[in-house]
């Protein structure tokens, strides 16, 4: 993980602050209020800001005033009811602001979330640093033979190292080319007077898509769940679920009442259809269904039966 000088200056000097509030914060959070955690070769994830808690969820669906004589018991009780039921909107009185570092390709695929609030960093203005992802050999995997949007074997030996070489070398030369037609150092002083700089924003149309971009991406906690629920899951690609999880990790210091319950309901658990839970009830009587006789098509009886341990 790389920072700039000036982010490890702001960070230094966000983390030596101490504000004094009346809202309420959470002491596992304010503990690494600022501070990154890596992700990928050069990305991180951090908080910058956040409003409300476990408690706050409690209150908005009560609409009280405090806490009062409630236990934390009926509070966990009443945030598992909620998620159990999909009663969203006491979640989304909660919100939190990210800073995040990531490849292009991911933040694109990212973006599709259309439930929060983004500011990326702008290479109109800007100038992007040399910094790419390269994924580790162990990330490096054929195209799935089963699965169109899926991974196969990891590549090695010398498809592995060919591999590596294009996207190094194809990152390396393509910002070459990007600081040539720039002509422009990190001041914005021209390198050659004698010939202009094309401009910024069509000097970054050569980069490669393993280029690193930055954002600040705010969110409520019910679209956050959402998010989590979607990219943190096995299934999802490898480059963003690393995210995905280390804001999940994040999120149990923030809410970790809530999150107790997401992981229960929403990871933990499975939705059934209707047909679905009519070949459970003719199980439990007894009965020996068959793919054939359940009005399920091959690939919704194959996905039940993994569920219940029978695949």
């Amino acid at each position: 993980m790389a920072l700039t000088p000036e982010q490890g200056r702001e960070i230094e000097q966000q983390r030596a602050a101490v504000q004094q509030t009346r809202r309420a914060t959470v002491p596992a959070l304010e503990e690494v209020l600022y501070q990154p955690f890596p992700v990928l070769d050069h990305g991180f994830v951090r908080v910058i800001d956040y409003m409300g808690d476990d408690a706050a969820i409690v209150q908005a669906a009560r609409v009280s005033y405090g806490r009062g004589t409630r236990q934390i018991s009926n509070d966990r009780g009443l945030i598992r009811y909620l998620m159990r039921h999909r009663h969203s909107t006491p979640f989304e009185m909660c919100e939190m602001k990210f800073h995040v570092k990531l490849p292009v390709f991911v933040a694109r695929q990212w973006i599709r979330h259309r439930t929060a609030n983004v500011n990326e960093y702008s290479a109109r203005y800007s100038i992007l640093d040399r910094e790419f992802y390269i994924p580790a050999p162990g990330q490096l995997a054929a195209q799935s033979a089963s699965n169109r949007q899926g991974r196969g074997a990891v590549l090695e030996g010398a498809d592995a190292e060919r591999v590596l070489r294009i996207l190094r070398d194809d990152a390396a030369r393509t910002y070459t080319h990007y600081e040539e037609m720039l002509n422009e150092d990190a001041e914005g002083n021209p390198r050659d007077p004698a010939h202009p700089g094309l401009a910024r924003e069509l000097a970054r149309m050569n980069l490669t898509l393993n280029i690193y971009t930055q954002w600040y991406w705010k969110i409520d906690l019910h679209n956050l769940l959402h998010f989590l629920s979607l990219r943190a899951d096995p299934h999802a690609q490898y480059e963003i679920r690393v995210y995905a999880e280390a804001m999940l990790d994040i999120a149990r210091r923030w809410v970790p009442i809530a999150c107790e319950a997401f992981e229960d309901y929403a990871i933990g658990g499975a939705r059934l259809s209707r047909g679905g839970i009519e070949i459970v009830r003719r199980m439990l009587a007894g009965e020996a269904v068959k793919q054939e006789d359940s009005g399920l098509s091959k690939r919704e009886w194959d996905e039940l039966m993994e569920l219940l341990g029978r695949g």
